[in-house]
């Protein structure tokens, strides 16, 4: 890990300009949050409210996302989890996660600035996890990529973004149209081999 991460994120979300005014509020309280726990904000050890990364895995034409269902959440959401210590930032902790929980090797991220942010409890399932403030990144597989379940996941599985499954965490539906509409008001349609800063 960098030698000064909580840095770096600050960094980043600070170079971040939320077009959804409650993004943009959140936004806030995240860095005061990275502000007053420093590196430890990004420990899963550092105590029971910590940063973790999301990748949102898209088909290039966006009509698809990936999600997993989640073995001790028992709900489909996209794929993430903690950051290691081996992990240089959050967003490459959000790609590692991806692959690991898709399989699919032939993932493009679109950049490394988080595009979404969301604070939410969690259940008594997560052991000492209370809190996590999510960190939403994007990457796009290829329309035919064939996803592998991993240990973390009872499944793995493409769903149209205007018919996802019932079973979603509390506002899952209005995170990624958030993250579709940051799509689409990026200068460049993103396509495969797209990988510029958002």
């Amino acid at each position: 890990m960098l030698s000064h991460p909580a840095a770096t994120i600050r960094a980043d979300l600070l170079r971040w300009t939320p077009a959804d005014p409650a993004q943009a509020a959140l936004r806030t309280e995240y860095v005061a949050f990275v502000d007053a726990g420093g590196d430890a904000a990004l420990d899963r050890s550092g105590g029971p409210e910590h940063l973790t990364a999301s990748c949102f895995v898209l088909t290039p034409d966006l009509s698809s996302v990936l999600l997993c269902f989640h073995r001790k959440g028992q709900f489909w959401v996209q794929l993430g989890g903690h950051i290691e210590p081996g992990d240089p930032d959050v967003a490459s902790a959000a790609f590692r996660e991806a692959l690991e929980e898709s399989g699919i090797a032939d993932l493009t991220p679109l950049g490394r600035t988080p595009l979404d942010v969301d604070r939410h409890a969690l259940p008594g399932a997560f052991g000492s996890c209370a809190v996590h403030w999510d960190l939403g990144f994007v990457a796009l597989a290829p329309a035919d990529a064939v996803p592998v379940t991993s240990h973390e996941s009872e499944d793995v599985a493409w769903w149209p973004v205007d018919a996802l499954p019932p079973s979603v965490p509390p506002g899952f539906g209005r995170r990624l149209a958030g993250i579709l509409t940051a799509l689409a008001a990026l200068p460049a349609a993103p396509t495969v081999g797209n990988s510029g800063s958002l």
